[in-house]
């Protein structure tokens, strides 16, 4: 079983545009390419986990997220494991999306799916992600958590499941964070 990155999307790897789809526009945020890297040197698996309610709301077609993947993927530069999204919103207005789901962060549903889906050990895995419904998510799956704190967290309501392991301001120091925690707790590979 091989430990994984769970990364959040918007406004953790890319710049958060809301419901952008345009792979035109996406960028990838200070540290996010070097950082990566790095934890994919490590031998982490690395699986992007993310909300994308732009479906339910009916912003965009479901199909419109693969063309996302394939350029994220060419952006990042090291092979993704995995790409999961929740297309679910209970609020949204097109029915076969309008539901409360397991899958929707916080709910842990996305990461434990990957984790069936590509064998990963989700007690040496962690997540990245800029608020605390991703925090929640990865607790509750039993990951380690970093939250990026770059002031995409705006209702701060904290709760034990909700409290990160770690905090930092960019990319990189996750990355930095996670990669000392392997080299002085747990191993980072198999």
């Amino acid at each position: 079983m091989l430990p994984a990155i769970f990364l959040d999307k918007d406004g953790t790897l890319v710049d958060d545009i809301p419901y952008n789809v345009d792979p035109a526009l996406i960028r990838l945020g200070d540290g996010v390419a070097a950082g990566v890297r790095r934890l994919h040197e490590a031998g982490f698996a690395l699986v992007v986990v993310t909300n994308q309610s732009g479906v339910a709301r009916g912003y965009f077609a479901e199909s419109a997220i693969a063309p996302v993947e394939q350029h994220l993927q060419r952006l990042l530069g090291v092979p993704l494991a995995g790409f999961y999204y929740c297309p679910h919103h209970p609020a949204g207005t097109v029915a076969r999306y309008a539901f409360r789901c397991r899958c929707r962060k916080p709910e842990p549903g996305l990461l434990l799916r990957a984790a069936a889906d590509l064998n990963l050990d989700l007690n040496r895995s962690w997540l990245v992600g800029d608020i605390l419904n991703d925090v929640e998510a990865g607790r509750r799956a039993g990951c380690r958590t970093v939250l990026l704190d770059n002031g995409n967290e705006t209702e701060w309501l904290l709760a034990p499941n909700r409290e990160p392991h770690q905090t930092v301001a960019t990319f990189d120091q996750a990355a930095d964070v996670i990669l000392q925690h392997c080299s002085s707790a747990l191993p980072c590979t198999p």
